[in-house]
């Protein structure tokens, strides 16, 4: 058993001062005062001194086995370690592959997955990669997402985007139609994930699919919003007719000179044009590989996408264009978890798994970690880590 005491908690809406009681996973009570005579011998107790006490991050976009290798073989990135999560305030996670469905497979990301579950954190994926026809397991996105407990949707398909297999609306539209069938059956969210690229063409696809059929808007999760002006205008439009959208926080040098605007600006601005919180992530697309190119369009160099860009930003929304912490904080907790449709996630409540993150009240950072009611992290060191770390 674990209790959390004198935590400022957010739920992720403010709660006040409270007490929290964390047995097998579970969160067991929340209070103004839990007595140590409720406790059974050999709790730890972790005394939060005010600390902000939130929901554990949900990166809805992670390569957990690395991505890439666009400049080659070498290029191909490292895989995730469970600290490099864990550090960074996450604790649930959704796989997936890229560019690259060859070298990094469905059944490397499976298998990446359950190391990660069985490490210490909730680590789900998708079926399928940028490609068209997608790769499954099975035989089929609906086979993948009754049959494996761990695939929740499929993705990330490409879309306008010279790495995408230029997937025509009809095509797209049946990828929907298994994954909604697949996850009704299963009682998951059967989420399409969509990578976008810097086509002008933007979400035209989409808006043509929900014209045409009658998938929902909220069936489709596009991702990379804020990848420039133009994108995150139609992404804007998107989610005032109801549909959900991602915006990336790991990013180079090379993408903000070009105009990529920042995610905690971009939240900021969503809010102001009266975008719903719940319609807005974010995510980390840890671990991919970020290409640098040419004005000719040439690879002129690589870097690696970062978890720890997951929170970063959220701070960087409330410390520097004044995004209260119960709306910023929503946007890695409550909102992705919703879209996902993990529903004992994104919340602290006694309905919802023992995920928190506990935060200095003064600047924001990181102090502590409790995923699946352990104490990973503790003021800032990791208690438990990978197997090979």
């Amino acid at each position: 058993m674990l209790i959390v005491r004198n935590a400022q908690l957010f739920s992720p809406k403010p709660c006040g001062k409270k007490d929290i009681l964390i047995t097998n996973s579970q969160v067991l009570a929340i209070e103004d005062y839990i007595s140590s005579r409720q406790l059974v011998e050999g709790t730890e107790v972790f005394d939060a001194n005010g600390g902000y006490l939130v929901p554990g991050f949900v990166d809805s976009l992670v390569h957990i086995t690395g991505g890439g290798g666009e400049g080659g073989f070498h290029t191909r990135t490292p895989e995730m370690n469970l600290t490099d999560a864990t550090t960074a305030g996450i604790t649930t996670l959704v796989g997936a592959l890229g560019t690259d469905d060859i070298s990094r497979s469905l059944i490397d990301l499976l298998a990446k997955a359950r190391a990660l579950s069985h490490e210490g954190i909730t680590c789900y994926c998708h079926t399928g990669s940028y490609q068209v026809p997608v790769n499954t397991v099975s035989g089929s996105v609906r086979k993948d997402i009754i049959l494996v407990p761990e695939f929740i949707g499929v993705g990330e398909v490409a879309i306008s985007d010279h790495r995408s297999s230029v997937p025509t609306w009809h095509e797209l539209a049946r990828i929907a139609s298994e994954a909604r069938v697949g996850g009704m059956l299963s009682g998951k969210k059967g989420i399409v994930s969509l990578h976008v690229g810097d086509s002008t063409d933007y979400l035209d696809v989409l808006h043509k699919i929900v014209k045409k059929t009658d998938i929902p808007l909220t069936q489709f999760y596009p991702t990379h919003i804020n990848r420039n002006v133009g994108l995150l205008n139609a992404g804007k439009k998107w989610a005032l007719k109801g549909g959900y959208i991602d915006l990336t926080t790991s990013t180079t040098e090379m993408d903000r000179a070009n105009g990529e605007p920042p995610c905690s600006e971009a939240l900021a601005a969503l809010l102001a044009d009266d975008v719903a919180v719940s319609q807005i992530t974010f995510s980390s697309d840890g671990h991919a590989s970020l290409p640098v190119f040419d004005e000719k369009g040439e690879l002129a160099g690589l870097k690696v996408g970062t978890e720890e860009s997951l929170y970063r930003e959220v701070q960087l929304a409330v410390k520097e264009h004044q995004v209260p912490l119960e709306t910023a904080i929503q946007v890695i907790t409550s909102s992705p978890a919703n879209v996902l449709g993990l529903n004992r996630k994104g919340y602290i409540s006694t309905e919802h798994d023992a995920d928190c993150v506990i935060l200095n009240p003064d600047d924001l950072s990181i102090d502590s970690v409790i995923a699946k009611g352990k104490l990973v992290v503790k003021h800032g060191k990791a208690r438990v880590k990978g197997t090979f770390e």
